[in-house]
Order: structure tokens, then C-alpha cells, then sequence
């Protein structure tokens, strides 16, 4: 049996990570209103308190996703766990998938539809690229889809995808669209109902800027209708939206144990985007992304991404020739507590990521980067 003296304090010391700030792909940091909101004190899963602000948080993410959705609720999990319920719950095995890869994440859609057996099929962007509507509705002349898949805002990128006309295209073709939103909900408009998106997802950690552990997930009275169709059970219990709905819905019915205090946090950072309002809060993503493109190109870096096409909440810069990515993302967060990312998959080591999400999304980070890359390049 170990001594206590095996366990101390210089061994196994005190959480104490230093000051950062978070500029990478996620998480962003979060707002010292919704720090305090975690620490509040717990209750049951099934305490009046806890349901009231179940059905609070509910109406702040539809207003959030701008839809009129009843099923729109936060997976207990991380936006994964939202991407896997939007796959495991409309895709059954046999059924014809179409998706739409320019990115990591489009391929990571691949990956799920498939082992929940559905036969893909799949078109090809380069990263950085975005679809037309003809393209997808050329694939679905060729090879009709139940389910589109299509990342809105593709985090190894920095893309940003016109949704508009590829719903129409998708509903003309009869099936339904599942669009990734976890780097650009609360950040850019997403317009739900509008646009016509049969199943949403997104990410806690990204521009809502609440801490990772939730994925708010949002269904169209069309989608849920196929859902209510299934001829299979759902093969992921946890997930079963049929199942959990019944827990966020009047019925109450207990499914499992919810995260409270990431509860509290997404309802308190929901609250703070209410309160500056989403006009305002695109606004600031939008003035902020640009200052640190044209800081950027008065480097003399270059941007990833057309401009016309460019993500707001994050951006991916070229690597220059010679410099050696890691060393400067290391560098940046030893001399300035900085984080940013490099790139992933076919653009490793070819771009950093820079995010501006939620509440990192604020002028004094940008002029802070852009001083502080320019010392470190200049080193370098």
C-alpha cells in the first residue's frame, strides 16, 4: 500500500495552467459570467429548478440557431456526440448518404454514416473550396440521397459554405440536409428555418464560448417525422433522440444524469448572446476578422482562403517558406501566452489556424497577434 507521502503536492500539484488566451480553433475562452455560473451550486437532474432552466436554455438556442424547431436541445457531449446523433439517428443501414467533403470534418461525416451502414457517396472540394448548387444537385441526379451531409463552417479550413440554394437543391431531390454548425453558431448567421436545414449541430466551445462538454442539436418537424419512421431501433441508446426528446420534452422522462454545471454555463453564455444581440455579435466577429486579415497581409502573409468565402471566427494563414509552423505556435505561447493551431490533415503544416470565437473575438487579441507574430517571425 502507497505512503501518503507518494502523493505530494510537488508530485500531483495544484491546477494552475497560467494565463492564456485562446486564439486557436476552439476552445475560446470564456466569459468570467459564465465561469461563475459553473460554480453555482448543484441540484438533481430532476429538480424544478433544474428544469426551468432546461426550458430557458431551449428557447435561447432557438433563438441562437433562429429556428422554431420543438427538438432543439444540447446532447451531453461534446459537438461529436451532436455530429454522431445527427448521423445515428437518420441514417438506417442500407440508406443512400451524400456528402460533402472540402475538410477534415467532411470526412469525419464519412466516417460515421458508414459505420451506422449507410452507402455514401461523396464529392470533393479541395480544402479551403467551397460547393455550388449544381455540383450537389449533379450527384443527386446521378445518385439520389435520403441524407445530405455538408459542413457549414469548416474548422481545418476557415471555409465558410453558402447554404441557401443547396437546401433547395437537396429538397428538390427529396431528402434532408444535416449541416455541421460548430465553428459558426453564434458567430455568423446559421438561419435555420430560413435557409430550410432539416437537422443542425454545433459545438458549446467555439463562438458560443462556453467551456467543451455540450452539443446543441436542432430538428425540423420534417426530419423528425422520418425519425418517427425509422424500421430500426436507433443502434446508439445514448443518443436515440427519440429517447432523450422525451427528457427535454413535457414529459420529463428520465434518460440520464445531465452535466448541471454545463448546463448552467451554456445558459448563462446563451444569455450574453441574447443580451448583445445576434446582429451585434456577427457584427463584431465580422469588424474583428478583419483586422486581423488586413494585419495579416501587412505582414505579408497570405490568407488561406478566398475572401468571399472566408470564415469569420477563424482564419487560416500560409506558412512562409522556411518557417517552421510548431516553432512559432510554441514560441507564441511561451513569450506571449497565445494559442494558435497548426493545420490538419492535407493542410499540416501548410497554414496556422487563428480563431476569434465568441468572447476571444476582441480587438486588443487581434492587435496582440499580430504584434506578437511579427516578433516571433522576425526571430525566426
Amino acid at each position: 500500500m502507497s505512503d501518503r507521502s507518494d502523493f505530494t503536492s510537488e508530485k500531483y500539484p495544484e491546477l494552475d495552467s497560467g494565463p492564456r488566451i485562446l486564439l486557436g480553433p476552439g476552445p475560446s475562452m470564456v466569459h468570467p459570467r459564465v465561469l461563475r455560473a459553473m460554480a453555482a451550486p448543484l441540484v438533481g437532474h430532476l429538480d424544478p429548478y433544474f428544469l426551468k432552466i432546461m426550458d430557458r436554455t431551449q428557447d435561447l438556442l432557438r433563438h441562437v440557431f433562429q429556428t422554431k424547431n420543438q427538438l432543439t436541445i444540447p446532447i451531453s457531449g461534446t459537438g461529436s456526440a451532436a455530429m454522431e446523433a445527427a448521423v445515428a439517428n437518420f441514417i438506417e443501414p442500407g440508406d443512400s448518404v451524400l456528402v460533402c467533403i472540402n475538410g477534415y470534418f467532411g470526412h469525419r461525416l464519412t466516417d460515421m454514416a458508414q459505420r451506422y451502414g449507410g452507402e455514401v457517396v461523396t464529392i470533393n472540394r479541395s480544402w479551403g473550396e467551397v460547393f455550388t448548387p449544381e455540383e450537389v444537385k449533379e450527384a443527386l441526379v446521378a445518385h439520389k440521397a435520403k441524407v445530405v451531409a455538408i459542413v457549414h463552417a469548416e474548422t481545418s479550413t476557415g471555409a465558410k459554405q453558402p447554404l441557401g440554394e443547396i437546401a433547395e437543391v437537396v429538397h428538390d431531390q427529396g431528402g434532408i440536409l444535416i449541416v455541421d454548425a460548430v465553428t459558426s453558431l453564434g458567430g455568423v448567421p446559421v438561419r435555420v428555418d430560413e435557409i430550410g436545414i432539416d437537422v443542425c449541430y454545433s459545438g458549446t466551445q467555439k463562438c458560443l464560448s462556453v467551456p467543451p462538454g455540450l452539443g446543441p442539436i436542432t430538428v425540423s418537424p420534417r426530419a423528425e417525422e422520418i425519425l418517427s419512421k425509422r424500421k430500426t431501433t436507433v443502434p446508439n441508446w445514448y443518443l436515440d433522440l427519440s429517447m432523450v426528446q422525451k427528457y427535454w420534452g413535457t414529459e420529463r422522462t428520465y434518460h440520464h444524469t445531465a452535466p448541471i454545471s454545463s448546463n448552467y454555463a451554456l445558459y448563462e453564455g446563451l444569455r450574453l448572446i441574447a443580451q448583445e444581440g445576434l446582429e451585434n455579435r456577427w457584427e463584431r466577429h465580422r469588424r474583428n476578422a478583419q483586422l486581423l486579415w488586413e494585419g495579416l497581409e501587412e505582414l505579408g502573409l497570405s490568407l488561406h482562403v478566398p475572401k468571399e468565402f472566408r470564415l469569420e471566427p477563424l482564419t487560416t494563414v500560409r506558412v512562409p517558406d522556411g518557417v517552421d509552423d510548431i516553432k512559432i505556435s510554441m514560441q507564441l505561447l511561451k513569450d506571449f501566452n497565445i494559442e494558435i493551431a497548426g493545420g490538419l490533415g492535407e493542410l499540416k503544416g501548410k497554414v496556422w489556424r487563428i480563431g476569434l470565437m465568441g468572447y476571444s473575438s476582441r480587438a486588443e487579441n487581434v492587435l496582440l497577434l499580430l504584434t506578437a507574430l511579427e516578433r516571433v517571425l522576425g526571430k525566426q
